[in-house]
């Protein structure tokens, strides 16, 4: 995955940041050299204190007395229409900021917007000698307010990092004008209506992180057809059935978990194929069976499609996953054989399946622990091991088998209930192992 750590911006903006003019030399009169008559002198003198006066006049009330800028110059705002416009942008930007502890934003005032804390300047991707607003880095500072209009005025921005503060209402429509924006981090914020459908329009996009806001309705299938490398909609409000991958699919980490789908996974999943590493689907009402074209995923790491209602058994082309290391498959109601083409791949080193229904374990699944592998088989119905349901559990579901392969079971992204009959979870006999939370799902903290 790509992406530009706070660390590296602050890099960059060292890289860009504007000349120390005490190191250049000044460009000294003529008269400093030559002798020149003496009314000439008079008259430069003349127009030199005026242009002083001009100049103390043009800078009365600025903020800042360290930093000096020739009125020529095309890094200053005040020559510049694109560090004008990002004026005009963080100026509104900062009315509707209404509450800042840290007083991070204290000195966003007057035009010298590449002087404002968390905005980074650069030179213009088309202009070298221009200098524009290419960042805006406010992680971790509990802001609360909203995104006014005017951001679509910072033409020129390639990330924006608001995790984990109070930012709220809705993402405005005119965010589709950041036509270089590759970074784009809202996560951790309370930012809600619909899928905010503008950023599908953002032609560099290649991060998008929605996670842990209150986002609602269904996902958009173009979502997926995006050249994003990371996808993370998960603990949202979506509903609907998961839409339709479509072929495009270029993201390596895909977690859509804590939402409130229906439905099965769509075996349109294996379009992820020649990417896709991390695929998080936990606590997302998914029902009907796992598809089998999930073990087409060949790079796949990590797959977590726990606190489901998933039915029917492990799908056997898991067995071909040679770079899975954890599989979490717990709080289901899976049953059947735990093949031992699962448990003897060879990356794998978390195997959960607790909270289903699993009748037998094949070969060394019965002994993982021999392997190295960590796991939990408990709350099964596995003869001769401890913690595992009745019998009356489990004869209710194991008398109704799940036939994965009929017709009504895989049709592309069909909503429905739980297939099959089975009996309310128990609680278990022993204490649960507290569930894993992986780096994907949990707050982003960069």
């Amino acid at each position: 995955m790509i992406t530009i750590k706070t660390n590296q911006i602050c890099s960059l903006h060292k890289v860009v940041a504007p000349t120390d003019l005490h190191n250049l030399k000044p460009n000294m009169p003529s008269f400093f050299f030559n002798p020149i008559p003496f009314h000439a002198l008079i008259l430069l003198l003349i127009l030199n204190l005026s242009c002083l006066f001009s100049n103390i006049a043009a800078k009365h009330g600025s903020s800042d007395h360290h930093r000096h800028h020739s009125p020529h110059s095309r890094h200053s705002s005040a020559s510049n229409p694109r560090l004008q416009r990002a004026y005009i942008a963080l100026r509104a930007w900062k009315r509707v900021i209404y509450s800042d502890p840290t007083n991070f934003t204290s000195n966003w005032v007057g035009s010298e917007v590449c002087n404002y804390r968390g905005v980074y300047c650069a030179q213009a991707l088309d202009d070298p000698k221009i200098k524009v607003v290419a960042g805006i880095d406010l992680n971790h500072l509990d802001i609360a307010g909203f995104l006014p209009d005017e951001i679509g005025l910072l033409t020129d921005v390639s990330l924006i990092h608001l995790n984990s503060n109070r930012f709220c209402g809705i993402i405005p429509q005119t965010i589709a004008n950041l036509t270089h924006l590759y970074e784009l981090d809202l996560s951790n914020n309370r930012f809600v209506g619909g899928f905010p459908s503008p950023v599908l329009s953002l032609p560099m996009l290649g991060y998008l992180d929605l996670r842990y806001n209150e986002f609602e309705g269904t996902l958009p299938p173009e979502l997926f057809q995006k050249k994003l490398d990371a996808i993370f909609v998960n603990n949202n409000r979506f509903t609907n059935v998961i839409p339709s991958f479509v072929t495009g699919s270029t993201a390596s980490v895909l977690v859509i978990a804590n939402n409130n789908f229906s439905g099965p996974l769509p075996p349109s999943i294996a379009n992820f194929a020649e990417t896709l590493e991390e695929l998080l689907l936990a606590n997302s009402s998914l029902t009907g069976c796992l598809p089998p074209e999930v073990g087409y995923l060949y790079k796949l790491r990590l797959l977590d499609v726990s606190h489901n209602k998933l039915v029917g058994p492990i799908p056997y082309s898991l067995a071909g996953l040679a770079h899975l290391e954890s599989l979490n498959l717990a709080h289901n109601m899976m049953s059947g054989i735990v093949s031992e083409g699962v448990c003897v791949l060879p990356s794998l080193s978390n195997f959960t399946f607790s909270d289903n229904f699993f009748c037998e374990e094949q070969g060394v699944c019965m002994n993982l622990t021999s392997k190295g592998v960590a796991f939990d088989d408990r709350q099964n119905c596995l003869p001769e091991k401890l913690f595992q349901r009745t019998k009356k559990e489990c004869n209710s579901v194991l008398e109704h088998p799940v036939d994965c392969f009929e017709e009504h079971y895989v049709g592309e992204g069909m909503s429905g209930g739980v297939f099959g009959s089975s009996a309310p979870f128990s609680q278990p006999v022993a204490p649960s192992a507290a569930p894993l939370m992986p780096p994907s799902i949990a707050p982003s903290s960069t």
